[in-house]
């Protein structure tokens, strides 16, 4: 029995506070908070079962501790924006209370995020014997616990690649929309490349690297682009026991979504410094965002398939060994389940099973942890539970 508070709520939110309402056998009690509580309030208007709502800044330290105080939740999951982690985490660590996010720390006004931020609270953490699990979405998230999986299994001797792959297959009917947070997509798209090599991350120009890739369950071939994805940085040295010798992460873009994206950045629109408007200093980035269709509102009219997953090459009995393991999610089933298209959905389950394992000690560690310390198994388990089953295909 749990009592989990989630803030933010957004469309990612929307999934987890679903799919917690209906596992009410664990979450016993749920608060869902936000800068503005009519949308806390529309998604409650949502379920088939009573939560509290609550108006908090994320941003505002003392707010948050208050209402944990108030709430005395057992987690707190984080899907707000990644700016607000390290303000959540304060609150969590000034109440004593397990903190679970989606994405990793990125400073407002810099287009660049990595663990560093996060993992400085290692020590924090472990002396007031509470968890901290960073990445539970599913890239970052399912991805990482897909390599334990694989790991655990003994797949494989050796491993000497990683490619995780993200397509969204999809039409949502705009001209132009992101499938998450605007702001947070375009910074992560338009900013360099990085891989893993040989023991070091080499960085790369934006999109400067494609191929195609045939993708199962009907979608076919999708050219995907490599870009720099934070699950990348916790997963290197965990794979480097066995050998990794180079990892990289992949998402399709259609040519549309491409072209839409190089004429906004061409006029400035993706910029995240303050410009003068009439007096008043706004970011063109943020401008954007008010303008573009919030992703929440997408389900309706989105129609396609994501598949996400784990590419492994290496060596099994001294012979090559190729390894696939992968979901493909529905997006209009997953609207008529929660209201919601696939690309929250599969972000949004996992956060939820990640609230699970640690509100019910099946996860328990102090202090900071990525998804991959863990035991993969009972997680793969509830994937299969919770509407994102998977497959695995070796060669």
């Amino acid at each position: 029995m749990a009592r989990v508070l989630i803030i933010g709520a957004g469309g990612v939110s929307g999934v987890a506070v679903h799919k917690c309402a209906q596992a009410s056998e664990v979450f016993t009690d749920i608060c869902l908070a936000s800068r503005t509580k009519s949308k806390c309030d529309a998604i409650a208007a949502q379920l088939k079962r009573p939560i509290r709502t609550e108006q908090v800044d994320a941003d505002n330290v003392p707010q948050l501790v208050a209402l944990i105080r108030d709430f005395q939740p057992d987690v707190v999951l984080n899907l707000a924006l990644p700016y607000q982690d390290l303000h959540i985490m304060d609150a969590c660590l000034e109440t004593g209370v397990h903190y679970i996010d989606a994405a990793n720390y990125e400073p407002p006004d810099e287009a660049h995020f990595e663990y560093s931020w996060q993992w400085a609270y290692q020590d924090r953490f472990k002396a007031k014997g509470i968890t901290a699990l960073l990445g539970c979405g599913f890239d970052p998230g399912v991805t990482n616990v897909f390599c334990a999986w694989a790991v655990k299994q003994n797949y494989f001797d050796t491993i000497d690649t990683l490619d995780i792959i993200d397509a969204n297959a999809a039409d949502n009917g705009h001209p132009f929309a992101t499938n998450f947070n605007p702001e947070i997509n375009i910074r992560e798209v338009s900013a360099n490349g990085k891989y893993y090599k040989d023991g070091q991350f080499i960085e790369t120009k934006p999109m400067e690297f494609s191929q195609v890739f045939d993708f199962p369950a009907g979608i076919g071939p999708k050219k995907m682009y490599l870009l720099w994805h934070e699950e990348l940085e916790s997963l290197a040295p965990f794979l480097k026991k066995k050998g990794l010798k180079e990892a990289r992460f992949w998402m399709t873009f259609s040519d549309n979504y491409l072209k839409h994206l190089e004429v906004l950045e061409n006029v400035g629109m993706t910029r995240i410094d303050p410009v003068m408007y009439q007096g008043h200093e706004i970011i063109p980035l943020q401008f954007l965002k008010a303008l573009l269709p919030d992703p929440a509102t997408l389900g309706p009219t989105t129609v396609g398939k994501t598949c996400i997953g784990c590419l492994i090459r290496g060596k099994k009995d001294g012979k090559d060994r190729q390894y696939y393991i992968y979901n493909v999610c529905d997006h209009q089933k997953c609207y008529q389940e929660v209201q919601s298209q696939a690309v929250s959905y599969t972000t949004g389950v996992p956060a939820m099973i990640g609230a699970m394992l640690v509100a019910t000690g099946v996860w328990k560690g102090a202090g900071v942890y990525n998804m991959e310390q863990f035991d993969p198994a009972p997680f793969m388990e509830k994937l299969n539970q919770y509407g994102l089953p998977w497959v695995e295909e070796f060669k």
